[in-house]
Formats: structure tokens, C-alpha cells, sequence
């Protein structure tokens, strides 16, 4: 029942919808006392042969007319209650996107696509059939039984109902010790799912190199171990839901033999008659309901609350990046860093230290260094997807942490190491930054990328799907297509991480050239291995073990002795050699 607390927030915001559900609901419940009483009626009039046959007819022809009013009365407060509850779905769905959304890598390192996804498809959907199916069965249980124990005890006989009543304390009891054993086992068949969610979702990603490897039937074998776990945890939750309906037949059972014990012995004894006997049996059969609702109640109610214990615990998940409160002028302004130690989150090893350098609007910095010296998570700090441990990254005078991330971050465009593509139109994926793009802008952003040609060769042109993450494209047409993308959302910084890695030497030097003649007075900021990606940049970093091993423009670092000389020349052989072959 906790669960109903913990969504007051949304039956106050929708109390119109679920106030009309709960009066119709009532009104039903009334109205279906009527019939039982009619029923006895009639049996005593027939019985003693004091009813007539216009007054038959008219009873049924009333039983009739109150069943049509049921069925609308039924009609309305579905649309009303259910309506609501797929209200409550997209509301917590959009609350859960929000908060994937803000949050940084340290949480995707936490928990897993499968995980996330299963929580925002099936534990929603729990809650959402516990906030429908469970407030009706929770409502009309009450109302119903409530009604139905007040007729009996009131128009046929309170001794008779008292005597009929006691199995149900003892269900009631069971019932609450099997709910709350269904909360802990439901809980941990939904982890079993989230985990047999994880599997299939890498598995179906990563399907090309299980194949390349051979690995598929290694692969069947592991997901069959994980699938039959999850089977295992579901077949205890069945095992508790399979107890609810035996326990309730059987309190249903001893309550009616009771009842018709006790009542033959009070007709006998001329304290009831017949047709009242045969009404209290009736309302007796009405209480199967209520009771079998109550059951049915605890279980999807229980189902619910361990499936929001799962939401909560993410839409609960403090933000590690908090949003800052100034905003920035329109003009644009330099960006600083001063970087004097950053380690990830829970890791005490230092990736950077003692990082400075001071970039002016329009200019060029480059990035270079050996595998692991630090490049990536120097451009990680710019977009700020963490707060620097020790030390400041500044724009327009401001630190980044007090700047609007919003705006901050709609100052840049960053292609990363790896280009993810959705699984859209070629034209599409170039357009998803600015999406009222003309197809003339497009066209120009993909012909700076150097994929304009590429992408007329395909089936269908710039209309072509790329199918999912662009397994259809090449590496380096998903490279010069994100590319493409980050050049038309018109950022006042563009960042490149290793964004020219699976292009040729001839491919990259006229992106290159088209970048130069493009970023007039833009920020251009391009980490890279190969080093003649960096010849034009105003200034250069050399990182070694997260610390600037040496900087300055090409021409002075290629006259120094180092790493930055050796890897360039060493280059320079290689693409030679390349020439010649």
C-alpha cells in the first residue's frame, strides 16, 4: 500500500479523472446490491404464491435496466481511471529521460543500457497497471464488500454474516504475508530481467565481431545461462502468485458452508426464510469478487512497489554536474584552463595535472601526445562532463561550473573518437543539430566534410538509411558525416577528437584545408595521432602522463628534440612509404 502514498503527487494532479472513476465505481456497487434483494424477493413471492405475473415481469425488466446502467456506468469510469494511469506513464518516462539526460559518464559507468532500459519499459509499466488495475481493484473491493456485509448484516441477519465471516480475518492475514514475500521476489525477477536486457542489447550490438570471432555458439550458451536465471526468479514469483487464488477459494469455500449450515439450521427454526436464505447466498456469491480484487490487489500493487523502488532509486540519483547559474554574453570570449589535478570519481590515480593554456576566439589548438597521455580527458573537462578536482576551466572570465550548461554547451560541436549515427536517413543524422536546415546547407556541411560524393553513390542519396549506429557505412564515412553534423550546428567551437583517425592522409588534408577556409573567426580545437593534422594550429599541447611535456606552434616543436619530433618524422617515413607502394 506504500505504493499509493508514494504516487499521491500524481492522483492530486489528475483527482477530476480518478474522483469520477471512484463515484461511478461506487454508484456500480450500489447499484448491483439491488439484483440479490430482487432475486429474494421474487423467490418469497413465488414461494407463499402472492406474486403476480406483471410484477414478475416488472422485477426483471428492472434487473435488466439496472445491468444496461452498469455497463455504461462501467464504460466511462475505464476511460476516466485507465486514461489517467497512461498519463502517468508518459510522465515518468519524461522524468526519467530528463534525468538520463543530466546525468555524466560516471552514472553510465554505474548502470548499464539494458539495465535502464528495462526500467523505463517494464518496471513504468508495473506502475503503471498498479496505479489503473490497482486502484480499481482497491476501490471496488472496499466499496463492493463494505456494501455487501452492510446488507447482509442489516436487511438478513447480523448472526448469520458474523458466522459466514470467519475465514476471512485468517485470509487476510495469509494474503499480507504473501505479498510481502512477492515485493522481495519480484524485485529480484525484474533484476534478472534488467540483466537478461544487458545481454541481448550487447550481444545484438556487438553481433558482427561475435560472428568475425566464431564465437556464437559461446555466446547462445551464456545468454541460455542468463535467460534460465531469470526464469528461475520468475518461477518464484509464480510459485507466491500461485498460492493467492487456492487461499481465497478455500476461506470462500469454508465461509459459504457456514452460511448455508447456519441458514438451513435459522429456516429451520423459522428466524429466516427461504427467499432471504437465497438472497444472503447470492450476496454471499457477491463477496467472491471483493475478496478475489483484494488478493489480486496485494499482488499487482506489490508488483508495482518493487518495480518503483527500481524507478526511484535512478530518478533519486543525485547529479554529479550541477547547472550553473550565470549566463554568458553573446560576444565571444576566451577560454582558459588551469588545470592543476583531475582524477575520475572514485579513482585516486591523477589523469591531468598542472594542464594551462589560454585560447582566443578564432584560434587553433591542437592536441597530441602518446596513447593515455590525456587527450580525451582534457576535451571530457572542456564540454564538461566533469568538474575539474583541483583548478578552474574558465570562459568569458567565468568558471565553467557557474556558467549555464545549457549555454556553455550549445557554444560547441564535438566529434568524438567514436561517430555515433541513428539509425535515420544519411540526411538526417547531418541535419539532427539543426533540423530546419535547408538541404542547400546540408549539402555545403557535407562537402567541407568530403563526403558529399560518398553519399550521391549511395542507393538513395542524401534519403539513404544508414541502419542502426550506421552499420551500412564505412568508418570514415561515419566519421566525415559526424563531421558534417558538428560543422552545420555553426558552434562557436569546434572540437575534433581523433575525428580523422579512419580517413587517408589525401582525405584529411583537404577536410583540412576546407576547416581552415570555414572557421573564420571560430575556435578550432583538434586532437589527433597523426600529427600532420596539427601543422596549421596556433598552438600545440604535447601531453605526456597528463602533463604538457611541451607546446608551441609546429614549426617551433619540429625543431626541438623529443617525442613530438621523432612520432612527426617517423610519420612523414610512413606516408612516404605508403606513396610509394
Amino acid at each position: 500500500m506504500r505504493l499509493f502514498s508514494q504516487l499521491s503527487w500524481y492522483f492530486l494532479s489528475e483527482w477530476r479523472r480518478y474522483l469520477g472513476a471512484i463515484g461511478f465505481l461506487i454508484i456500480i456497487a450500489i447499484l448491483q446490491l439491488v439484483p440479490p434483494r430482487l432475486v429474494g424477493i421474487v423467490v418469497d413471492g413465488i414461494s407463499k404464491e402472492t406474486m403476480t405475473r406483471n410484477q414478475l415481469i416488472s422485477y426483471v425488466v428492472l434487473m435488466l435496466f439496472i445491468a444496461l446502467i452498469v455497463y455504461g456506468l462501467r464504460y466511462v469510469w475505464r476511460l476516466w481511471l485507465f486514461g489517467a494511469s497512461y498519463k502517468l506513464a508518459v510522465q515518468l518516462r519524461q522524468k526519467f529521460y530528463r534525468q538520463l539526460s543530466l546525468q555524466n559518464q560516471a552514472f553510465y559507468l554505474k548502470y548499464r543500457t539494458g539495465d535502464l532500459i528495462a526500467r523505463t519499459t517494464n518496471d513504468v509499466d508495473r506502475v503503471v497497471f498498479a496505479a489503473g488495475e490497482g486502484v480499481l481493484t482497491l476501490v471496488d473491493s472496499l466499496v463492493m464488500g463494505c456494501a455487501v456485509l452492510i446488507m447482509m448484516s442489516v436487511e438478513i441477519s447480523w448472526q448469520l454474516t458474523l458466522l459466514a465471516l470467519i475465514p476471512m480475518p485468517i485470509m487476510a492475514l495469509v494474503i499480507k504475508r504473501y505479498g510481502d514475500q512477492l515485493h522481495h521476489r519480484f524485485k529480484h525477477a525484474q533484476g534478472a530481467f534488467s540483466t537478461l536486457n544487458n545481454h541481448a542489447q550487447e550481444s545484438l550490438t556487438s553481433i558482427r565481431m561475435i560472428k568475425s570471432f566464431g564465437l556464437e555458439e559461446k555466446q547462445s550458451n551464456q545468454f541460455e545461462q542468463v535467460a534460465t536465471e531469470a526464469g528461475r526468479r520468475n518461477m518464484h514469483v509464480a510459485k507466491i502468485d500461485a498460492r493467492f487464488d487456492p487461499t481465497i477459494f478455500i476461506a470462500i469455500g469454508m465461509a459459504n458452508l457456514l452460511a448455508i449450515a447456519g441458514g438451513s439450521w435459522m429456516v429451520l427454526q423459522g428466524t429466516l426464510t427461504l427467499g432471504e436464505l437465497t438472497s444472503f447466498i447470492m450476496y454471499l456469491g457477491l463477496m467472491i469478487w471483493p475478496m478475489l480484487a483484494l488478493a489480486w490487489m496485494f499482488n499487482i500493487v506489490e508488483r508495482g512497489s518493487a518495480a518503483y523502488s527500481r524507478i526511484l532509486s535512478l530518478l533519486e540519483e543525485p547529479l554529479v554536474i550541477k547547472d550553473g547559474s550565470q549566463s554568458l554574453q553573446e560576444e565571444k570570449g576566451i577560454l582558459t584552463a588551469n588545470i592543476k589535478e583531475f582524477s575520475y570519481p572514485e579513482t585516486s590515480r591523477v589523469v591531468l595535472k598542472n594542464v594551462d593554456f589560454i585560447l582566443k576566439p578564432g584560434r587553433f589548438l591542437g592536441l597530441c601526445g602518446p596513447t593515455g597521455s590525456g587527450k580525451s580527458t582534457l576535451i571530457t573537462l572542456l564540454q564538461r562532463q566533469f568538474d575539474v578536482t583541483q583548478g578552474d576551466i574558465c570562459y568569458q572570465n567565468m568558471p565553467l561550473s557557474e556558467i549555464h550548461l545549457d549555454e556553455w554547451r550549445a557554444r560547441l560541436a564535438v566529434v568524438n573518437q567514436t561517430p555515433f549515427l541513428f539509425s535515420d536517413t544519411v540526411g538526417g543524422n547531418i541535419a539532427l543539430g539543426r533540423p530546419d536546415a535547408s538541404i542547400e546547407q546540408i549539402h555545403e556541411a557535407a562537402r567541407i566534410a568530403c563526403v558529399h560524393d560518398d553519399i550521391l553513390r549511395l542507393p538513395e542519396g542524401y534519403q539513404t538509411q544508414v541502419g542502426e549506429r550506421g552499420v551500412m557505412l564505412s568508418g570514415g564515412q561515419k566519421q566525415r558525416i559526424s563531421i558534417a553534423r558538428a560543422i552545420l550546428q555553426n558552434a562557436e567551437i569546434l572540437i575534433l577528437d581523433d575525428a580523422l583517425s579512419a580517413v587517408d592522409g589525401q582525405t584529411e588534408f583537404t577536410i583540412l584545408q576546407n576547416l581552415n577556409r570555414w572557421r573564420q573567426g571560430r575556435t578550432l580545437i583538434i586532437s589527433a595521432h597523426r600529427l600532420s593534422a596539427l601543422v596549421e594550429a596556433d598552438n600545440i599541447l604535447v601531453l605526456s602522463q597528463g602533463s604538457i611535456a611541451i607546446q608551441g606552434a609546429h614549426e617551433g616543436l619540429i625543431n626541438q628534440p623529443g617525442w613530438y619530433t621523432d612520432m612527426y618524422r617517423y610519420q612523414q617515413i610512413e606516408a612516404a612509404l605508403d606513396g610509394d607502394l
